[in-house]
């Protein structure tokens, strides 16, 4: 998955909310077999029309024909965004039978890697921190900085990416975060994985082991 799909995204989803009181969470699933929790009072964006044509763009500056069936093959799970200004919540998955291989544990590492280098395109990035965690099976990568959007300097958020492997795909969620308020919703939001349920996406500890060199 060539994760500059999701760095377009995330900034063409940030528009102005006005934010409301907490709610209860809701559940967002997809078919290939993860869900996430975002409170309900997060407006649920439909990003349809605005991937056809990232990835149009996005297509044309692919440097191989992996990349380039990657970007075609690549699907929107969630898109949710909340307060003013906007934090959004974004997670994009690449099914497998779709992109014609099956990734594995060792493939991790430079998938999300290429989603991280991704997000400079559209991110002025600093202060990167890195680490690997697991949910039950599932290995996952993550990173987390501060960034404004390029040309918008006056805009500062915490961006934070984790992605992990799953039997059907691989799948990636950002936050584009502009308080701890957002941030602490992304992390702590409940996820399923093949089945398996998690109390949080992020655990407390993701940041303690850093990725192998």
């Amino acid at each position: 998955m060539n994760a500059r799909l999701l760095a377009s995204l995330l900034v063409l989803s940030s528009g102005p909310l006005i934010a409301q009181a907490p709610a209860a969470p809701a559940v967002h699933s997809s078919e290939l077999g993860f869900s996430f929790s975002i409170p309900s009072d997060w407006e649920v964006v439909d990003a349809q029309p605005t991937l056809a044509g990232v990835k149009e763009q996005q297509a044309q500056s692919a440097s191989s024909e992996d990349e380039k069936k990657g970007i075609a093959c690549v699907q929107i799970a969630t898109t949710a965004k909340h307060g003013q200004p906007a934090s959004v919540i974004l997670a994009m998955a690449l099914p497998f039978d779709c992109f014609g291989q099956v990734m594995t544990d060792k493939d991790l590492a430079g998938f999300a890697q290429g989603a991280s280098e991704g997000l400079k395109s559209s991110f002025d990035l600093t202060d990167p921190a890195f680490g690997t965690y697991s949910l039950g099976g599932h290995g996952m990568w993550i990173e987390r900085a501060k960034g404004s959007p390029k040309g918008h300097p006056e805009m500062n958020y915490t961006v934070e990416i984790t992605c992990g492997l799953l039997k059907k795909g691989a799948v990636c969620w950002m936050a584009m975060a502009a308080d701890d308020s957002a941030l602490h919703i992304f992390e702590n939001g409940a996820a399923v994985l093949d089945g398996d349920s998690f109390p949080a996406l992020v655990p407390k500890t993701a940041f303690d082991k850093k990725p192998s060199a």
